[in-house]
């Protein structure tokens, strides 16, 4: 929701089923996607209840095992990826990709979709009662052929969003219409929708990245921080303030909310150097979304819907938000950005001037 929104202006009283079904009604072939929303949603709303009891329930605890690709596995992930499994099921989704699984899931081979999914996002704040969310990115499947239905641009997809649970639980959707913001109501248990065309503002003030890396980012990175941080006196002419958070759902989040921009670019540190983002689970999902309501996504210069998965788990670096300021950050990677002042770092001469 933009700032010239009021949140009591947009709430219509609309469930999360009530807004599928008007969609479902608009156009031919919808069924078994709206399904497959919901379903993903109905086990968004039984994994709150779970987040919500905290160290009453068993699901703050490390597994021995780890992600396929290395990372640290807790308890919490596994329940959140078997409760998407379980409600998958009961819809038309052929494969299932998910950051927990060494492998696709096949788990109806006569489906309709093919479903990407990072079941808990921002495990390390777990313990830290800060917030965590699921993503996930719908393609349609390719009949036969689990690979296939997963290995293609981000452009491709039909559908993305996430469920943030924090001191709401939330789920930004688009159906490629758009993006719609719902608010869980415990009473109901159901998804009621908030804001039905949230649109990130163009401009902002704000930028969100992890600043203990500064040594190991790029040229062009430290370049447009070191800008930033100038504020006022520097060549954005205005001061910004910084945020992380340590899941880029609730950095994402806030940018919906009231624009922003996010970076996490590749760096020079062993395994980084082609970013940390996984582009199937995390990055496309996020860059549907954040295209949906006006606001853009790349990885440095290329738009991110515009790379194709070529691995499992492969990454990318994600720099997204108002578009003004992505604009910005990709003219200081391409070297057309020469309208700087004093840096810190090249003195009078900025990195792109001669």
């Amino acid at each position: 929701m933009t700032n010239s929104q009021s949140p009591a202006a947009s709430v219509g009283g609309e469930s999360l089923d009530a807004y599928l079904k008007t969609w479902v009604a608009a156009g031919e072939g919808r069924e078994g996607l709206a399904k497959t929303v919901a379903g993903l949603a109905g086990a968004g709303v039984a994994l709150s209840e779970i987040i919500a009891g905290g160290a009453l329930n068993v699901a703050r605890g490390s597994e021995n095992n780890a992600h396929a690709d290395g990372d640290k596995q807790r308890q919490l992930d596994v329940i959140a990826d078997r409760l998407i499994v379980d409600a998958l099921r009961k819809t038309p989704t052929a494969y299932y990709a998910s950051e927990e699984e060494e492998a696709i899931l096949t788990l109806d081979a006569a489906g309709q979709f093919a479903v990407a999914c990072d079941p808990l996002d921002g495990g390390s704040n777990i313990d830290c009662v800060m917030p965590i969310a699921t993503i996930f990115g719908i393609f349609r499947a390719t009949t036969g052929d689990a690979t296939a239905s997963f290995f293609r641009k981000g452009e491709e997809q039909v559908a993305a969003g996430y469920v943030i649970y924090g001191a709401q639980t939330a789920l930004l959707l688009t159906l490629g219409e758009g993006v719609a913001q719902f608010a869980l109501d415990p009473k109901s248990r159901s998804f009621m929708l908030v804001a039905r065309n949230v649109r990130i503002a163009p401009a902002t003030r704000e930028y969100a990245i992890n600043a203990s890396n500064y040594r190991h980012w790029p040229d062009q990175i430290r370049s447009f921080i070191d800008d930033c941080v100038q504020g006022e006196s520097g060549p954005h002419g205005k001061d910004f303030n910084m945020h992380w958070l340590a899941c880029p759902v609730a950095e994402a989040h806030r940018i919906f909310s009231r624009g922003g921009l996010f970076l996490y670019p590749g760096d020079d540190r062993p395994g980084y150097q082609q970013g940390r983002m996984r582009l199937l689970h995390e990055a496309f999902p996020i860059a549907m979304l954040v295209e949906q309501a006006g606001g853009a996504a790349i990885d440095g210069l290329d738009r991110i819907l515009a790379k194709k998965l070529d691995k499992a788990q492969q990454r990318t670096p994600l720099i997204f938000g108002s578009a003004e300021k992505v604009a910005r950050v990709a003219a200081y990677y391409s070297g057309a950005d020469v309208n700087r002042a004093q840096s810190p770092l090249f003195g009078q001469r900025g990195l792109f001037q001669n």
